[in-house]
Order: structure tokens, then C-alpha cells, then sequence
């Protein structure tokens, strides 16, 4: 069974950067190819919602608040799908959340563990 796991979270100043790491652990690699990925966040209090989505062909979609300043990515030798985030600000803060939107055409709801991002001087 597949399993989540993201890492490079942490605390951060306003301006900085961070990468986010998230790998599916027990994948195949040819199965890791017919994933969906996405990264969601939810700040306190507030629903969790949408950052960015990469298919399966690498076609990437943004959430307006990160559009410009964050880049999804993924490779697939490693398993793995990244958000780089630069230009952080303080209402970036909240928990990041890996998932699996889709495999193949299929819906799915795989979440990994998530990660704290904390934007603070």
C-alpha cells in the first residue's frame, strides 16, 4: 500500500524559501507515473484547500495565492513530488498536505501525514 510522506517544513522568515519534499513510499515507479499529485494546506481554523496539482504529462494548475511564487514539481525515477516555495509570507503558514488526486482518470483520496510551514520574523 502506498504510503506519503512529506518533509521540509519548518520555520521561516518573510522572503524566505522552503522545498517540500513528498514521496509515495511503496509505489512502483511505474505505477508512480499514473499518479495525479497535488499539495493542499490548511491554515488554523480554515478549510484545506487546493495549492497546486501536477498530471501525469507534468501540466501543473496553482491556486491564485501561490501562483507566481511556487513551483510543483515531480520525478518520477524518485517517487517523489516537490513544491518549492519562494517569496514566503505569513498567511502561507498552515500544515501541507501531499496527495494523490487521481490514478489514471479515477478519483482517489490518498493524504500523507502533513508538514508544518511556519512564515514568522
Amino acid at each position: 500500500q502506498v504510503q506519503l510522506v512529506e518533509t521540509g517544513g519548518g520555520l521561516v522568515q518573510p522572503g524566505g524559501s522552503l522545498r517540500l519534499s513528498c514521496e509515495a513510499a511503496g509505489a512502483p515507479t511505474s505505477i508512480f507515473t499514473t499518479y495525479t499529485m497535488a499539495w493542499y494546506r490548511q491554515a488554523a481554523g480554515k478549510q484545506r484547500d487546493l495549492v497546486a496539482l501536477i498530471t501525469t504529462d507534468s501540466k501543473t494548475t496553482y491556486a491564485d495565492s501561490v501562483k507566481g511564487r511556487s513551483t510543483i514539481s515531480r520525478d518520477n525515477a524518485e517517487k517523489a513530488v516537490y513544491l518549492q516555495m519562494n517569496n514566503l509570507k505569513p498567511e502561507d503558514t498552515a500544515v501541507y498536505y501531499c496527495k494523490i488526486e487521481r490514478i489514471y482518470s479515477e478519483r482517489v483520496d490518498y493524504w500523507g501525514q502533513g508538514t508544518q510551514v511556519t512564515v514568522s520574523s
